[in-house]
C-alpha cells in the first residue's frame, strides 16, 4: 500500500507518512465537567437551604417556672431587693432570699407586692 494513494479530504493533496500515523490530540469534552460542577453547586445549595430550614424549625425552650408574684423587699439600710415570692424563705424567725447561687439575709425588711417588671 502506497502512501501516495491516500489523499487529504479537504485539500485534495497527498498525505505524508507523518500525517498518516500522527495521533491527533483528543478534544476536551466540556459537557462532563460542566455537568459535574453544576450538579455539585445545586446539591450544595440544596443542602444549605435544608440546613437553614431545619435550624429555624428546631426550638428548645426551657420549661416555665412559676416563682409566684413579684415582690420588693425594702431593707432597713435603704436598699431594695427585687425578687419573686417563692424565693423568699423564712427560717427560725429570719427572712432569707434563696437564689440559685447565693443566699441573702433580708431580716428586718418589709415585703411589698409590686409589679417591678413593667413601668
Amino acid at each position: 500500500m502506497r502512501i501516495e494513494n491516500y489523499f487529504a479530504k479537504s485539500e485534495g493533496r497527498k498525505i505524508t507518512r507523518l500525517e498518516l500515523y500522527h495521533n491527533k490530540p483528543k478534544q476536551i469534552h466540556w459537557k462532563g465537567p460542566l455537568f459535574f460542577i453544576l450538579s455539585c453547586l445545586i446539591l450544595s445549595a440544596g443542602v444549605l437551604v435544608t440546613q437553614q430550614y431545619w435550624q429555624k424549625t428546631i426550638r428548645i425552650e426551657a420549661p416555665e417556672e412559676n416563682l409566684g408574684k413579684k415582690v420588693v423587699v425594702h431593707l432597713p439600710n435603704g436598699s431594695d431587693v427585687f425578687t419573686y415570692e417563692k424565693l423568699i424563705v423564712k427560717k427560725e424567725g429570719k427572712t432569707f432570699y434563696k437564689g440559685e447561687r447565693n443566699t441573702i439575709d433580708l431580716t428586718g425588711g418589709t415585703v411589698t407586692y409590686e409589679n417591678w417588671g413593667s413601668k
